[in-house]
């Protein structure tokens, strides 16, 4: 039964990636700064410093239900998060 052979019914092999073993092809893990540890930055304020901050607040206020923000700083602001989109 050569006849599926001869119609041009052949199987494809499909290309193994090789490269995925190779130490070099092992791209590192880069993490990026949150939106909250960005705005703390651009505020120049330390941990301690962080309830007291109006600006602070102020942001976590709008973005506290669709950025990142410490439970516990939402908990000394008073906050809750809308989990519901």
């Amino acid at each position: 039964m050569r006849g599926w052979i001869a119609s041009g019914c052949r199987m494809r092999r499909r290309r193994i990636n090789r490269d995925f073993t190779k130490p070099e092809a092992i791209q590192p893990l880069i993490f990026f700064p949150s939106s909250f540890e960005q705005v703390v930055k651009a505020l120049n304020i330390s941990p301690e410093e962080y309830e007291s901050s109006l600006e602070l607040k102020e942001w976590v206020r709008h973005n506290k239900d669709h950025k990142y923000v410490p439970t516990g700083l939402l908990e000394a602001f008073g906050f809750h998060v809308n989990t519901e989109p």
